[in-house]
């Protein structure tokens, strides 16, 4: 629906599109993804995560000017409680395939606990790759993941979180906590989070590298490890924030040809340079139980997973900008007849520790 790109449109919306096949690009950045997530976006479809406060929805058509590149997003934005310079902000990336409607299930769990979500969409990796000849599908796959995209995606984070700084588009920049911005995605999303987190590659004798330092922390669902990297240390060492792993014994991804077990999960969390970081795995699920896909990963499983995963990027910011590690204890605790692996809190120094409110 129509938007207006000062942010003073509140809409809502159900938006539908396919499965997110993730083929491995055979250049750069692009290769280092792979994935077969379902990828539906149907707000509130599951059952997830009911609203325990009010939200406001904003649509955004916004284009980058310097790129000629259509940056459209959707933020979630708590609709109560807000003072000036108390909000955190987490900034969402989609994986392949998919739009700034989908995980609206994060979206709303998140800003009705008092936490902004902005969902970015990505225009060459979105949901515009699934219409057109199927025969030429396999090529618009390849292109949207080469290097080009995989930066652009990058440079979609840092304009989209410029956007949200700028007095144009509202009230929205006097109210976010800048000490308390947080990078977010699944699967191709959770690698563009560790792009602007710090991981590089080095292409014909230079680094590749788009950290943006505003992202102070991480949320990965399901990444996709960097395929045609021989040093996956080399990549991840240089991410040095705080960051939440996410993913299940079942995040197999699957594709005619190519093939990426969970261990490439497990792998990406391990070579992590942050000594601040966490990791949680369910029992079971699939790669696509983390989109707005109602019924992958079992028709009982499903709604908690999602439920269980907005909750623990919640109790996770709490430890990471607050220093608090009950929330991430109490949150093993109610979903461990789920869990395969319970995260560990990692130690905050008093020094690092934001004077924050409880986000829950």
């Amino acid at each position: 629906m129509a938007d207006d790109t000062r942010g003073n449109v509140v809409c809502t919306g159900t938006v539908d599109g396919p499965s997110e096949p993730l083929p491995p690009s055979r250049r750069a950045f692009g290769a280092m993804l792979v994935g077969s997530a379902a990828f539906a976006m149907l707000p509130n479809s599951a059952g997830a995560a009911p609203n325990v406060g009010a939200v406001r929805v904003v649509d955004f058509d916004w284009v980058d000017e310097g790129r000629r590149r259509p940056v459209p997003a959707r933020l979630y934005w708590p609709a109560a409680g807000v003072r000036r310079g108390s909000v955190p902000l987490i900034v969402f990336s989609h994986g392949l395939g998919g739009s700034r409607f989908g995980y609206s299930y994060l979206g709303r769990h998140w800003s009705a606990h008092g936490v902004a979500s902005l969902h970015v969409q990505h225009a060459a990796s979105d949901r515009e790759i699934w219409r057109g000849n199927l025969i030429e599908l396999v090529d618009r796959l390849d292109v949207a993941t080469q290097e080009e995209e995989a930066v652009a995606r990058a440079e979609d984070l840092r304009f989209a979180l410029d956007r949200m700084s700028d007095p144009t588009v509202g009230a929205f920049h006097t109210l976010i906590d800048r000490r308390r911005i947080v990078a977010a995605g699944h699967s191709y999303g959770a690698n563009t989070t560790l792009v602007v987190t710090g991981a590089k590659v080095v292409r014909e004798g230079r680094t590749v590298e788009h950290r943006d330092d505003r992202f102070k922390a991480g949320i990965v669902i399901s990444a996709p490890p960097f395929y045609g990297e021989t040093d996956l240390g080399a990549v991840l060492g240089a991410v040095n924030v705080p960051t939440l792993h996410v993913t299940a014994t079942e995040d197999v991804i699957r594709l005619p040809g190519r093939y990426s077990p969970v261990q490439d999960r497990l792998d990406v969390y391990g070579y992590v340079g942050s000594q601040q970081k966490m990791l949680a795995v369910f029992q079971g699920g699939s790669h696509s139980v983390f989109t707005d896909r109602a019924y992958t990963g079992g028709v009982d499983l499903n709604p908690q997973v999602k439920r269980a995963t907005a909750e623990a990027a919640l109790a996770f910011l709490d430890l990471a900008f607050g220093g608090d590690a009950r929330p991430i204890s109490a949150w093993s605790a109610k979903w461990s007849p789920i869990l395969a692996l319970a995260p560990t809190p990692f130690p905050v120094r008093p020094a690092d520790r934001a004077r924050i409110r409880r986000f829950t």
